[in-house]
């Protein structure tokens, strides 16, 4: 599996919901090791980024329950192709399908799944089994406030819960879930669910607009299709960072261990905007800077590690790529 990301506003929400609740939003930051920058962006942000986040939260507000007290302060989710393609719709449960299909543009912690009973429904939200040390309680409690405040507002205020599991079995008081979320909450189950009466999975949408659903579905193909390249240039920088020493690193030997052909790689970076020699030299251009500053590897080791053949080629790559020699580089970081 590539690396989990999380769609850059699922960030931006926890960091709206802090300054909102009067929280000292650098420190929070700070102590997550996310920088403001990473907020404002975007790019994609990595899954342990946000579990870093709701840690500090916790940390620097002292609240144990800061996820679900920060869901009560989280803004409207609105602008993004998800909400673009639900309102398009014609009814709730048309709309509530298409965002499943499409869930992972949120984040790719999510496997939600819609199961319809004879008088009952629920939302699952299993989470994938390679990010649930990244997803914590906070973070479900904050994000059960964001998906009740949508739907009721997709809906005019009529969709209503009738009871939440969580996966959790530590957690607020029962008091306190039933006054942010107006239902009851059981811990400890199997997986997280929401529970909702399936009626209103056929309640009519005034903003269905099925001119528009057609080119909102294609925009959320085609994000999921840049997010699938952007898997691919991943898989292709840990392939290069397992072959490097070998001196094997090319084209071939990484598509080899892809299980693609050379030709097909190709064309798939040169679809995702890079190329494999760009990946290369930005691999070996940050694994030189991080040694040379972080370590007391010798050059001559270094030019090894890297998988240059000569340190000549190294000399003149790293002096294009920083504009200095690698003592220059060593002594100015480490001064």
């Amino acid at each position: 599996m590539s690396q989990l990301t999380d769609a850059s506003v699922v960030l931006r929400l926890g960091y709206q919901a802090i300054r909102r609740a009067g929280l000292p939003t650098e420190e929070i930051l700070t102590k997550a090791g996310v920088a403001l920058g990473q907020v404002e962006a975007n790019d994609r942000t990595p899954l342990n980024a946000q579990y870093a986040f709701w840690v500090a939260a916790e940390e620097v507000s002292k609240d144990p329950d800061i996820g679900l007290h920060l869901g009560e302060n989280l803004p409207l989710y609105r602008g993004q192709v998800i909400e673009h393609l639900f309102v398009s719709s014609d009814n709730f449960g048309e709309g509530l399908k298409r965002a499943l299909a499409y869930q992972r543009l949120i984040s790719d912690a999510f496997h939600a799944k819609l199961v319809v009973e004879d008088d009952r429904c629920y939302l699952s939200n299993g989470v994938q089994p390679w990010a649930e040390n990244l997803v914590n309680r906070h973070f479900s409690e904050c994000a059960m406030s964001g998906v009740l405040r949508f739907f009721k507002f997709i809906t005019e205020g009529r969709f209503q819960p009738i009871y939440i599991d969580f996966n959790f079995s530590q957690g607020a008081p029962d008091d306190e879930y039933f006054r942010i979320y107006e239902c009851p909450v059981s811990l400890g189950q199997k997986e997280t669910r929401l529970y909702f009466d399936p009626s209103i999975l056929e309640y009519p949408l005034w903003q269905a607009e099925p001119e528009l659903l057609q080119l909102h579905e294609q925009l959320a193909i085609e994000k999921l299709q840049e997010l699938a390249r952007y898997d691919l240039v991943g898989e292709v920088r840990r392939a290069i960072g397992s072959t490097l020493e070998s001196g094997e690193t090319t084209l071939e030997t990484v598509a080899a261990q892809l299980n693609i052909t050379p030709r097909r790689l190709r064309t798939q970076l040169s679809e995702a905007n890079t190329s494999f020699q760009q990946i290369l030299s930005d691999y070996r251009c940050r694994l030189a800077k991080k040694l040379l500053a972080n370590t007391a590897e010798s050059v001559e080791r270094i030019v090894y590690l890297t998988g240059f053949s000569e340190p000549s080629t190294f000399y003149r790559a790293f002096k294009r790529w920083t504009n200095e020699t690698p003592v220059e580089y060593r002594k100015r970081k480490q001064r």
